[in-house]
């Protein structure tokens, strides 16, 4: 079947995003614990991209054909964090910033786990920045996967490290002054070997990228940008939850596209760019832990 069609809907070319199959409903044993076992409706406010975001989760998962048994989610604090409630994995619900702290001390524990970690923008980068970078410069065998909607949105809108500049938040009223942190850009110069961003509007893209990440034998990272209509879109008059996801598919270009634009365009490019920006290979830390051991309780000096 061509399904060229959907992929343009998508704002896609073929081969950057990932269909699941016609009856994958069905056929995933997440999705049908889910609908035995868990409380639905989700907390999330109605139009809300993180539901969009745990679906491509998924459908990645499903798509590897992983043993639900042999992933762990684990997640702090905030709206993005309570995604792990609604899944059937082994789930950590742990304290703020502290996702990668936790994830850290399971693989260690645990390296033949898939471990997830599950955080917000400010989850991650705020209080959690120093556990990001350091998970990446160990290159622990974790995948990050962070929903940045530019706010604090949980607990009533107060402008985080990837609020842009002039953003309002009930912490910025006359605007946001600090610069916002790439996401991308830093987990790649803190030594993370898998790093890729797309949008919630961009769902395949999205899910062929969790796919892969999760795949990776290393510290990979998702930045999955989302919206936040009812804090950070109301004070900054951004419209309804779809026209901010309309504003994701309007105001992003992926990154093959940008490539071929001539120098001068692709430096005054404002837009949200999407691709794939490192896939490396080195050593992963309990890999080289393991060694270690092997090595000292040989008598190997």
């Amino acid at each position: 079947m061509d399904n060229t069609h959907i992929f343009e809907a998508h704002d896609l070319e073929h081969d950057e995003g990932q269909l699941p199959p016609e009856n994958w409903f069905d056929r995933s044993e997440t999705l049908q614990k889910l609908s035995k076992k868990k409380k639905f409706p989700t907390i999330w406010c109605s139009g809300c991209g993180i539901g969009i975001v745990m679906g491509a989760l998924i459908r990645a998962i499903d798509h590897l054909g992983l043993d639900n048994d042999n992933v762990a989610l684990v997640a702090g604090i905030g709206c993005t964090a309570r995604m792990p409630g609604y899944l059937d994995f082994n789930t950590l619900h742990t304290t703020h910033g502290r996702a990668l702290a936790f994830a850290t001390g399971l693989k260690i524990a645990r390296p033949d786990m898939k471990v997830i970690a599950i955080m917000g923008d400010g989850d991650a980068l705020a209080i959690g920045g120093n556990h990001f970078i350091h998970a990446a410069r160990r290159n622990m065998g974790i995948t990050a996967l962070v929903v940045n909607n530019a706010i604090y949105g949980m607990t009533g809108g107060q402008y985080s490290p990837t609020t842009p500049l002039g953003g309002r938040a009930t912490t910025a009223p006359y605007g946001n002054i600090e610069p916002p942190f790439p996401i991308c850009d830093l987990a790649i110069a803190a030594g993370a070997t898998y790093v890729a961003r797309s949008t919630v509007y961009h769902a395949l893209e999205l899910d062929k990228f969790l796919a892969e990440a999760i795949a990776k034998d290393g510290f990979s990272v998702i930045e999955a940008v989302s919206y936040c209509h009812t804090t950070f879109g109301r004070l900054n008059k951004l419209g309804t939850a779809a026209d901010m996801m309309r504003s994701l598919k309007d105001n992003s270009i992926a990154k093959s596209a940008l490539d071929k634009l001539p120098p001068e365009e692709q430096a005054a490019n404002t837009k949200i760019v999407r691709g794939k920006f490192i896939d490396i290979e080195r050593p992963q830390y309990t890999q080289v832990y393991a060694n270690l051991i092997t090595r000292v309780q040989g008598g190997e000096k």
